[in-house]
């Protein structure tokens, strides 16, 4: 059976119901029902059946899927969509279906950013620029917008660059401190480790707080998140091929980092996390399935362990925007954001709320919309700037309604994209807050 019938005969399920509707962000924004999941099956029905073409429109109506997963959660008949839009996303890199600007612009990122050091090189002179003076007076003249709407997206997204984000430097093994609970890896991502340095760093003093070892493996690489959500098969694989290779190098009889195997390893971003889970399926080898075997979110893996009594008895309120620590009259309000690939790709959502609520005077709200895409999605944001801007507005209007002081964001596509839309609102990860909770609620 061809890969088509498959997805085709994969969709039968589909009874045409609707409850996918208000949960598909491209369907919230393009309120069309080809920029629909019904309506993207129906196309692939049509494809399989010859009566319908797959050409650059209807491409277009497939590359307007963020692949959020929200539609999976809310099917009532169990219609795996997220494997129909995988097993079509591939066909839609034919060179005939974009224009060849985009297929140069798509080129360039996969180029750059499962690459950091090529990255670091790109941004190095940005270093100047990104946060400062220079970079607000160029955004309030317009001269941002002379660069093109795609090129214009990816400057607005631009965080200020830390010095931490230029080197990695980090020791082959963190030793637990006190009694040894675990020994885990720690897979540090590339754009999360260029833009968003501070979330591994809190993740190391967190784990090692808790009695994890940590193994870093130096040679490690992106894991093809990035490409693996754009159907980039051939490059997805390489990438993951990479990263396993980085990990048995270093850990094994005779390795580096000492004979004994890992108990897990971990993932402080959840789009990696849902590629990490997925190289079974995306490998196809022994070696894929027990890596993704392995393979665990960050909160998920401190949930299942437990906070250590020790770390908990320290844990501290985090102070206010003026300074005054939190309190039980006064409590922090944080609002978490469910990252789609962690609700919806991984079905991961008490577990970060739980580590949140053991920081004494936060308080917890949750958005409206907590399901609904924040318009992110890989580098739909930068693909697709104009959708994922009437998103991002949405999901920042959402968010501003719960009152939050601070809103709580696990992966590094969503805090970007949250930053630029809440400029008046921190976003952190939760791993930062508890670190944070930990040192003394000042950190």
């Amino acid at each position: 059976m061809s890969t088509a019938a498959a997805a085709a005969n994969a969709t039968d399920p589909c009874v045409h119901c609707g409850f996918c509707l208000p949960t598909c962000a491209s369907y919230r924004v393009l309120g069309t029902e080809m920029d629909s999941p019904r309506g993207r099956i129906h196309a692939l029905k049509a494809i399989e059946a010859g009566e319908l073409e797959l050409d650059a429109t209807t491409a277009g109506h497939f590359d307007s899927c963020l692949g959020c997963f929200a539609c999976v959660s809310a099917c009532p008949s169990g219609v795996r969509y997220d494997e129909l839009i995988e097993a079509t996303r591939p066909k839609l890199n034919a060179p005939e279906l974009r224009s060849p600007a985009q297929r140069a612009f798509r080129q360039l990122l996969f180029a750059l950013l499962p690459y950091p050091q090529r990255l670091r090189a790109v941004l190095t002179p940005l270093r100047g620029y990104a946060g400062t003076p220079l970079q607000r007076l160029a955004r309030w003249s317009g001269l941002t917008r002379m660069l093109g709407p795609q090129l214009e997206a990816m400057e607005q997204l631009l965080p200020p660059l830390q010095p931490e984000a230029f080197r990695d430097g980090l020791p082959l093994v963190v030793p637990a401190r006190g009694e040894r609970r675990a020994r885990v890896g720690l897979v540090l991502g590339c754009v999360q480790r260029l833009f968003d340095p501070g979330v591994n760093a809190a993740t190391l003093e967190v784990l090692t707080a808790n009695g994890v070892e940590v193994v870093i493996p130096p040679s490690q690489g992106c894991c093809g998140a990035v490409t693996h959500h754009q159907g980039e098969l051939e490059q997805t694989r390489e990438l993951a091929n990479a990263l396993i290779e980085s990990f048995q190098a270093v850990v094994g009889p005779g390795k580096a980092a000492g004979p004994e195997p890992l108990d897990a390893v971990l993932v402080a971003a959840s789009g990696c996390g849902h590629t990490l889970k997925h190289y079974d399926r995306l490998l196809e080898s022994d070696q894929g399935a027990a890596f993704a075997s392995q393979v665990r979110d960050v909160h998920q893996f401190l949930a299942e362990l437990g906070l250590s009594d020790a770390f908990q008895a320290g844990l501290q309120p985090l102070s206010h925007s003026d300074s005054q620590p939190a309190s039980a009259d006064n409590p922090v309000v944080v609002a978490y954001h469910d990252a789609c690939h962690m609700l919806h790709g991984q079905g991961i959502s008490a577990e970060p709320r739980q580590l949140l609520r053991a920081i004494p005077h936060l308080q917890l709200r949750e958005a409206t919309e907590a399901g609904v895409c924040c318009g992110s999605a890989g580098i739909y944001n930068l693909v697709q700037p104009e959708e994922a801007a009437a998103l991002g507005a949405i999901k920042a209007a959402d968010l501003t309604s719960t009152g939050a002081d601070v809103v709580a964001s696990a992966n590094i596509g969503c805090t970007m994209q949250l930053r630029r839309h809440l400029p008046a609102v921190a976003v952190a990860h939760p791993i930062e807050l508890l670190h944070r909770s930990a040192c003394g609620g000042q950190a």
